[in-house]
């Protein structure tokens, strides 16, 4: 049988869909055809309507599957629309989107089936079932609509990684993607957290795991790895196939959990590549063994999460229970090692006031990491961040149902006075740090950030489109002035320190 997947990756970062991959090795292996289209603009202009549908016509496929995370799910029920108009052919919808409202997604009658969870096992079973013409009703992982009941399936246990086949590069226009991000190529070694953060899918997806299998968090075995083998086999089938790749990105969500795997792992990639490459750390799970080991093998970068600046914030709301002494101290051992901090900053939070985004600010300009990245906060369906922004009124869902980027603006709603605070936080984040970070030219920005303050909703609106511009002026003036400070590179929602320019 040949299956089409369908991958909306619109108005976010171009991405590598990992899930995708496997399940096409496994496809393949198991005798089924497997075609990929990736939507993204970094890839080329969008088909329209008409032009989907004529190439989906000459594809034919015998079943559609759609990865889908929740800000493309916009996207991908209105393709799931163009699919219904030219094809039969059974709609099916994965992804952490269908994992956590799959209810919903069944509702919407966009698609026939959806699979919840990690489905390298469920979905070549179920194409192998549709292929003999047997049931699929019982299988696991999946949730289907029976006589206008919405029925939802158990789920499996999770896939043991060790297993897996190498990821399937050759359905995607991999060379390009390359190309597209800079030299910049995403794997992962593991997949798991051992945290709770509320805003985060990881909770759900732990909770629908453990009450389906009837286990404990231990038993679950949620956190697993490839093993340094297998991605040392990777990363030389990569370097010998493809050009241009400049730095190697692990995307799992902690990298630096099991201090052994760091070890193992930075010893045996010494011995096949030179190239940097970048982790994800938690500040509980960062010391001198792991940043020594990650040194030594050409680490660059160093991404940790802060989230905010305001332990009240973080604890109340974020389930986060680290210090802003332990971020600060984990942040100068990067530095010492002669890596490059990165952070990461959600603005907008429930419950947070001027005072909290302040306590952000502060907390950055004290730290100095190499960059930081910020986003408006999202509250995911599912999650107990949701509830929480329900709870506390903030949520304009005619908003929250159409935004596909958390870049530009937030859905919650604070009220006049705090959304135009935030408008102008968000826009220039790296004005108010160097206004608190204690350098030279503190004062120019402190300048800067009082009268930006100061604007009304009307002058700001006017002003908002030649800031960033702005920026840029200032920060070439500075760099030639040998001047350190924070300015936005690389994308709209970066801000990094004058002195790196490597890009991501």
């Amino acid at each position: 049988m040949k299956v089409l997947f369908v991958y909306p990756n619109v108005g976010s970062q171009l991405g590598f869909n990992y899930g995708v991959s496997y399940l096409s090795a496994l496809l393949k292996a198991a005798g089924h055809e497997v075609v990929f289209r990736q939507m993204c603009e970094d890839l080329g202009p969008l088909p329209s309507k008409d032009e989907f549908i004529a190439w989906l016509k000459e594809i034919d496929p015998d079943v559609i599957g759609f990865s889908v995370v929740t800000n493309q799910w916009p996207y991908a029920r209105e393709l799931a629309g163009w699919c219904r108009e030219a094809t039969s052919a059974p709609l099916v919808c994965g992804g952490i989107h269908a994992t956590v409202a799959a209810r919903e997604v069944l509702a919407t009658g966009a698609f026939d089936y959806v699979f919840s969870g990690e489905c390298e096992e469920a979905f070549p079973e179920f194409m192998d079932r549709l292929a003999r013409q047997e049931d699929v009703s019982d299988l696991r992982n999946l949730g289907h609509v029976v006589n206008g009941e919405i029925r939802i399936n158990p789920i499996r246990p999770l896939p043991d990684l060790e297993s897996l086949p190498p990821k399937d590069y050759r359905i995607f226009d991999f060379q390009r993607i390359i190309d597209a991000k800079n030299g910049w190529v995403g794997l992962m070694a593991s997949r798991g957290c051992p945290f709770n953060c509320t805003y985060c899918f990881n909770h759900v997806m732990v909770k629908k795991y453990r009450d389906d299998l009837a286990c404990s968090f231990q038993d679950l075995h949620y956190i697993r790895h490839h093993r340094v083998e297998q991605m040392i086999d990777e990363i030389v089938f990569l370097q010998k196939t493809y050009k241009n790749i400049k730095m190697f990105l692990f995307d799992d969500d902690l990298f630096t959990f099991d201090r052994d795997y760091v070890i193992r792992f930075c010893r045996a990639y010494r011995k096949v590549s030179s190239l940097p490459f970048v982790v994800n750390a938690h500040v509980g799970f960062f010391d001198e063994e792991r940043a020594r080991a990650l040194a030594e093998a050409n680490c660059k970068i160093v991404k940790v999460g802060i989230e905010s600046g305001s332990e009240h914030i973080r604890r109340q709301v974020m389930n986060r229970r680290t210090s802003n002494r332990r971020i600060v101290e984990v942040i100068r051992l990067i530095d010492r090692y002669r890596m490059h901090s990165s952070c990461f900053i959600m603005l907008g939070l429930p419950y947070e006031g001027r005072r909290e985004v302040m306590e952000t600010v502060t907390l950055l300009g004290e730290a100095r990491p190499g960059r930081f990245r910020w986003t408006f906060f999202f509250p995911f369906p599912g999650t107990k961040a949701h509830d929480l922004s329900v709870q506390g009124g903030y949520v304009n869902f005619d908003r929250m149902g159409s935004l596909m980027n958390f870049t530009d603006e937030s859905c919650l709603d604070f009220g006049p006075e705090h959304n135009l605070f935030l408008k102008k936080v968000g826009l220039i984040l790296p004005w108010f740090v160097n206004a608190h970070a204690r350098l030279e030219v503190s004062p120019f920005y402190r300048g800067r950030v009082d009268a930006l303050l100061k604007m009304d909703l009307e002058t700001f609106e006017m002003a908002a489109p030649s800031i960033r511009e702005e920026d840029r002026e200032i920060s070439s003036r500075f760099q030639a002035e040998g001047q350190t400070h924070y300015a936005i590179k690389y994308n709209p929602f970066m801000g990094v320190i004058s002195d790196y320019f490597t890009q991501e």
